[in-house]
């Protein structure tokens, strides 16, 4: 088994609370969720992909999470110029497609601990980033598309891809092991 950082307890959001409150609640629960997904599988499991010819594997979806942590929050919200970890203009698909791919990859353990350590920075970055700014209201510092997006545009999409994203988890998970479950 591969070192993965500790997976966090999944809290279920309270039903009476502040939208401020909710939407960071629901975002966390998504984040653990996804983690809870991979938790217990070998590497290589983490890699093995849906079906033919799709590219979708549990560890494409780690990568690409923290292509999107990143993109929302430091490049939108932050305004920052960002080095994307997987993708590029010559592989926009590199998130998924590169997984398993990379020549000077040192072995597959090491990877896809170096990934998961990837997205735990790139959310603690969010998280910083998010709290940093007292209301839904405000407007990130950059743009998407040319347009100016609120924190709580970002937070909802994050909501909305996270939870499509572990549907996709789900049934990965599924497919490798059996084990299915929130």
């Amino acid at each position: 088994m591969v070192e993965l950082p500790p997976v966090p307890d999944r809290v279920d959001p309270p039903f009476l609370d502040g939208e401020r409150a909710a939407v960071e609640a629901w975002l966390e629960f998504h984040r653990a969720t996804l983690l809870h997904k991979c938790a217990g599988l070998a590497p290589e499991q983490l890699g093995e992909r849906s079906v033919p010819p799709s590219a979708l594997s549990l560890r494409g979806l780690v990568r690409h999470l923290t292509e999107v942590e990143t993109g929302w929050f430091r490049e939108v919200l932050g305004g920052e110029q960002v080095q994307w970890a997987y993708c590029s203009d010559d592989d926009p698909d590199g998130d998924f497609d590169g997984v398993g791919r990379d020549p000077d990859e040192p072995d597959t353990a090491t990877a896809v601990a170096r990934e998961f350590a990837a997205l735990a920075a790139a959310v603690e970055a969010s998280r910083a980033l998010a709290a940093g700014h007292a209301s839904l209201d405000d407007v990130g510092a950059g743009t998407r598309h040319g347009r100016p997006v609120s924190l709580r545009w970002i937070y909802l999409h994050m909501i909305e891809e996270y939870a499509r994203h572990n549907g996709h988890a789900d049934l990965l998970r599924e497919r490798i092991d059996g084990v299915t479950g929130e």
